[in-house]
C-alpha cells in the first residue's frame, strides 16, 4: 500500500483501517523512514516556504522573512524532531497500556503514534499561508479522534478507558511539544546569529525573493518560484480580509490552496475519454475483463483517473492512469526532492527511485500479498499496475509496454501558470 493510499484511508475510513493496520508486521524503523519521514517532511517544506520564501505578516510591522539559512535550520530541526517526538509518544502510549487495562505491544505502539498523526502532517501544508492555520489546528485535533478510535484495536484496552487513555496521552503529548518548543527556541537563536554573521539578520532584512534568484529548474528555483505565487494569493487574501469582503478572501484562500497544491500553477486535468485511450485491450498477457474513468473534485482542483481490469486462469491486474491535475504540486515535490528508499525484509521488498525525470515505486512481496508498480510522468500523471498473482518483472514489462511518452509529452496540457 503507498503513503498515500493509506493517509487516505486512515483519515477518510479510520475504523476500516485501524483494524487492517492491526494486523500488519510493519517494524518501527521502516514505518519511521517509510511513511513518517515523507510526511513529515511536508511541513518542514512547507514551514521553509512560509518563513522565508512568502513571508509572514504582522499588523503594523508589514510582512517579514526569515534568513534562508536561519529558515534552513529550522526546517531540518522541524523535521529531526517530528520523528523523535512520535517515537517518544510511541514508548509513552506503551508505556501507560498496562495502566488503562492494555497490553504492551512495541510495535502497536508505534503504528498508533505514527498513524494518528498523518492529519496533522498532510496538513502542515498549510504553514505556506498562516491564514489557513486553523484547518492544521482543526486537523491536529483530529488526530486526537483517529487515536482515541485506534487504542482499543492496536493496544487492547477496554472501551471504557479509552477516553482516559487518550488524555492522558495527549497531556504527555503537549508536555512534549513544550519541551521541543524551547529547544526549537534554542536552535532558532543560533540560527539567526549565523545568519546575522552573513549579513541578512534574523528577518533577512525583509528582503524581497528577487534579491536571491536560484536556478528555476532547481529543487530551490521551483520552490522560490512557488513562493512567489503564493506570496500574491496572501496579499488577496489580506486585502479582501481588510475589506471585510468575505466572499472575495474565501475566493482568495481558494485560489491560493489550488497554486499550492499545483505547484504554484492550476492544472485543469485532461478528460477521461484521453485517459481511457492510454488503457490497452490486453495488459501483462490477460485480457481486460472491465474498466471505468471518473473525473472529480472542485473548480481548481481536479483530477481524472481511468482504471481497468485484467484477468485469466486465476490470474489479476488492476491498471490505473492518473492525472492529479489540480493536485499535481504534491506529485512534483516528490520528483523535485529525488526522495529515494530501498529496504527489503521477510515480507518483501519496496524501492523509490529516480529513472531519469520520472520518480519510479515498486514493491514486491514474498508471502503473496500484492505486487505493485508505478510511476510519476511529467510530475503530474501516475501510471500504476498491481496484482497479488502476477509478479513484479512482467508488471514493470507491461507498463513500459504503454505509450508512456505520448502521455508524458501531454504535462501542459490544462496548466494555467
Amino acid at each position: 500500500m503507498t503513503i498515500v493510499e493509506r493517509a487516505r484511508n486512515i483519515c477518510l475510513t479510520p475504523n476500516t483501517e485501524w483494524g487492517v493496520i492491526e494486523n500488519e508486521t510493519t517494524q518501527p524503523v521502516p514505518l519511521l523512514t517509510g511513511y513518517a519521514a515523507p510526511l513529515a517532511a511536508i511541513g518542514a517544506v512547507a514551514g521553509f516556504i512560509g518563513g522565508s520564501v512568502v513571508g509572514r505578516t504582522l499588523p503594523f510591522v508589514g510582512t517579514f522573512r526569515i534568513g534562508v539559512f536561519a529558515g534552513l535550520t529550522m526546517a531540518v530541526f522541524s523535521f529531526v524532531m517530528a520523528l523523535v517526538g512520535v517515537a517518544i509518544l510511541a514508548i509513552v502510549i506503551n508505556a501507560l497500556a498496562p495502566t488503562f487495562g492494555g497490553q504492551k505491544n512495541t510495535n502497536q505502539a508505534f503504528k498508533l503514534a505514527v498513524y494518528s498523526y498523518t492529519p496533522a502532517w498532510v496538513a502542515a501544508v498549510l504553514q505556506i499561508l498562516p491564514v489557513l492555520g486553523v484547518l492544521a489546528i482543526l486537523a491536529g485535533l483530529y488526530g486526537i479522534y483517529l487515536m482515541y478510535l485506534g487504542l482499543p484495536r492496536l493496544m487492547k484496552c477496554p472501551e471504557d478507558k479509552t477516553v482516559g487513555y487518550t488524555v492522558l496521552v495527549v497531556v504527555c503529548a503537549i508536555v512534549l511539544y513544550i519541551i521541543i518548543g524551547a529547544i526549537g527556541g534554542i536552535v532558532m537563536g543560533a540560527g539567526a546569529l549565523t545568519t546575522g554573521a552573513l549579513g541578512g539578520g534574523l528577518f533577512g532584512r525583509s528582503a524581497p525573493s528577487s534579491e536571491v534568484q536560484f536556478d528555476k529548474n532547481s529543487p530551490l528555483g521551483k520552490l522560490q518560484d512557488l513562493g512567489d505565487k503564493m506570496a500574491e494569493s496572501n496579499k488577496k487574501m489580506e486585502e479582501a480580509q481588510k475589506k471585510g469582503d468575505a466572499q472575495g478572501e474565501a475566493a482568495a484562500a481558494a485560489e491560493a490552496l489550488g497554486t499550492l497544491l499545483g505547484g504554484g500553477r492550476h492544472v485543469d486535468p485532461v478528460d477521461t475519454a484521453t485517459l481511457k485511450a492510454f488503457i490497452p485491450d490486453s495488459f501483462a498477457g490477460l485480457t481486460k475483463s472491465s474498466s471505468s474513468a471518473e473525473k472529480n473534485g472542485i473548480a481548481g482542483l481536479m483530477v481524472s483517473k481511468a482504471e481497468a481490469t485484467y484477468g485469466s486462469g486465476g490470474r489479476d491486474v488492476t491498471l490505473t492512469i492518473s492525472d492529479t491535475g489540480g493536485a499535481s504540486g504534491l506529485v512534483g515535490l516528490a520528483s523535485w526532492a529525488g526522495s529515494e528508499s530501498d529496504q527489503e525484509d521477510a515480507n518483501g521488498s519496496e524501492r523509490t527511485y529516480k529513472q531519469g525525470d520520472r520518480l519510479v515505486h515498486e514493491e514486491s512481496s514474498k508471502t503473496g500479498g500484492t505486487n505493485e508498480y508505478s510511476i510519476i510522468l511529467g510530475e503530474r500523471f501516475v501510471v500504476s499496475a498491481e496484482s497479488s498473482s502476477v509478479d513484479l518483472n512482467t508488471l514493470k514489462g507491461a507498463v513500459a509496454g504503454l505509450n508512456l511518452g505520448k502521455l508524458e509529452a501531454m504535462k501542459d496540457v490544462g496548466v494555467k501558470k
